[in-house]
């Protein structure tokens, strides 16, 4: 496994914090106090991508970082738009690097799988990026099991290999123990999962009968992805248990993706400094095996990959 640490030689922290709201549900100056706690807490890997709210998010972490650069951990993302020709990947590479001020990014994530583009040519030229020393380690976002494990193959017949994946993993979005987090566990890849959240459907304010503003209520993506009556029943759930526990519902949905069989490490977010104080307790407390089997029970957990349910234990 790939020893990820900062350039200074820091390990990175129990956390990553995700960008995504950098310049759209934070401005500038709340999305600074923001990294400045981060940094405060501990908490060095940031996560942004090339298509987050038309560059200002790469834009603003670049700007915060670069007095510190060598202590914090930067990734970004190019692909998820216009397919991954090299062509298309060299351009939004570069806009991205322009907007972080940074000549070197820590992980440049191929942000999905194009079915349309011959995988070999893109990952040669992520390759390349390496080689000339623009890019520290190579990661794959939204990748099935199989693409991560045949890129991996592809990567390592031109020396080169894949550090990590960044799959989407929750309470309510368990898709990826079946096969995602094993195929990493086994290939000795990082993990980082998004939206521990549920994309704020695991913070417990969407249950009840109020009407909760965020993406849920304005997004109809996210609504169409947390739709199932099952996943809402689960955060209703999660909200009676977390009460019982004395913790925050996130911080409790949190805690579970870090202490899950295969311990990826979260990306969480905020749009503000209280949605971060709300999260902190996720940075040193630990969930009891009891209280892990509560937990469990009110997921259900996805069918095995043979779909032979008699065998899942």
């Amino acid at each position: 496994m790939a020893d990820l640490k900062t350039i200074s030689g820091k390990a990175l922290g129990r956390v990553c914090f995700g960008a995504m709201q950098f310049g759209k549900g934070s401005d500038a100056d709340v999305s600074q106090s923001i990294f400045e706690k981060c940094v405060s807490l501990g908490i060095n890997h940031f996560d942004t991508a090339w298509v987050y709210n038309e560059g200002q998010s790469e834009t603003l972490l670049g700007r915060f970082a670069r007095t510190i650069r060598d202590d914090v951990f930067i990734a970004t993302k190019v692909g998820y738009t216009g397919g991954a020709s090299p062509a298309n990947l060299q351009k939004q590479f570069d806009a991205s690097r322009q907007r972080l001020q940074l000549d070197q990014v820590d992980i440049l994530y191929l942000h999905r799988f194009d079915p349309d583009f011959p995988l070999n040519e893109t990952l040669n030229w992520f390759a390349k990026q390496k080689d000339q020393g623009a890019v520290r380690h190579i990661g794959v976002s939204n990748f099935a099991a199989w693409q991560i494990v045949h890129a991996r193959a592809m990567l390592e017949s031109i020396g080169a290999s894949i550090d990590v994946a960044q799959p989407m993993y929750s309470l309510v979005k368990r898709q990826a123990e079946v096969e995602i987090l094993p195929a990493c566990h086994t290939f000795d890849i990082s993990c980082f999962s998004y939206s521990p959240l549920g994309a704020g459907l695991l913070t417990g304010k969407y249950s009840g009968n109020g009407f909760a503003s965020g993406r849920l209520s304005y997004d109809q993506r996210y609504a169409r992805r947390y739709s199932l009556d099952q996943m809402h029943k689960t955060a209703q759930d999660l909200v009676e248990l977390s009460a019982s526990f004395g913790l925050a519902t996130s911080v409790v949905a949190i805690l579970w993706v870090l202490q899950s069989k295969f311990c990826p490490t979260p990306i969480v977010s905020a749009r503000n400094i209280e949605q971060l104080d709300e999260l902190l307790p996720s940075l040193d407390r630990t969930l009891s095996n009891e209280q892990l089997r509560l937990i469990e029970e009110i997921s259900p957990r996805p069918a095995p990959a043979t779909d032979r349910l008699e065998e899942q234990d």
